[in-house]
């Protein structure tokens, strides 16, 4: 995103929203102040500095937010397809992150921002897709890069909370009533093989996320729904096939910004 944390043409707001926080960096701070992770994260500013004037919330199911102070921030444990505990026209920005794979019902999540949101106010989401892309060809249908993708995307229809929002999420929202729809898309390459400086060091952070996360998103996935051995030596997160590392993939991850006005 160039930087930006955000897309919204916001100007004074006075409350915002941040559903599915995590660990809060961004509604909170960027206390990686090198330059590489700002790229990496877009987290160049803090929201709820750049703000002084607004009340802050980041909501997510556990709280493992830090605890350094900042006045005007908040954080909450809350399920969003839960019932809403906050008033109707109540947020001028709610901002959605990677919430793929977390949400049955997109319709009725988008319908609740859109009733509280007050009139005008902005609704921003970015997502990725598990299905990794190459522009050269180098993934092809069968791949071990290609199957992950593809049995991730049964998993999540197996538990009935889609992983493919990316697909689908503008649809959605304007079904629920938004309008000035807003779409970016970008690149997200794994390794550090683009001749573009930025993708480079973006290449170089999202291969290290790779490398720490792959074995954690599949092992759960494929022993729970789909019967994958834990200790069988063939089992997909052991196999040195899906080694992110290999020179001989570009595999760039397609990520989309979607701003709507309410």
């Amino acid at each position: 995103m160039n930087d930006r944390l955000f897309l919204a043409p916001l100007h004074d707001p006075k409350r915002a929203l941040d559903i599915g926080t995590g660990n809060g960096i961004w509604a909170q701070y960027d206390f990686y102040t090198s330059i590489n992770m700002s790229l990496v994260l877009n987290l160049c500013r803090d929201f709820a500095e750049s703000f002084p004037q607004a009340e802050v919330i980041g909501t997510d199911l556990s709280p493992i937010q830090s605890s350094i102070p900042i006045p005007n921030l908040h954080f909450e444990v809350d399920d969003c397809c839960s019932e809403w505990v906050y008033p109707k026209d109540h947020f001028d920005f709610i901002h959605v992150r990677q919430m793929y794979g977390s949400i049955a019902d997109w319709h009725a999540f988008y319908r609740d921002c859109y009733d509280h949101l007050k009139p005008g106010g902005y609704l921003e989401q970015a997502e990725i897709s598990p299905i990794l892309k190459s522009d050269d060809g180098s993934i092809i249908p069968g791949d071990n890069f290609d199957e992950c993708g593809k049995l991730a995307v049964r998993c999540g229809e197996a538990f009935g909370k889609s992983l493919l929002v990316q697909q689908f999420m503008r649809d959605e929202i304007e079904r629920a009533g938004f309008v000035e729809v807003v779409e970016e898309k970008y690149k997200w390459p794994v390794g550090a093989w683009s001749t573009d400086a930025k993708l480079k060091e973006l290449g170089r952070w999202n291969l290290n996320h790779w490398e720490q996360g792959l074995e954690g998103w599949t092992m759960r996935f494929f022993t729970r729904y789909l019967g994958v051995s834990e200790t069988n030596p063939q089992s997909p997160w052991l196999a040195e096939e899906i080694n992110p590392r290999s020179g001989r993939f570009k595999l760039p991850k397609n990520g989309i910004s979607i701003c709507v006005r309410r």
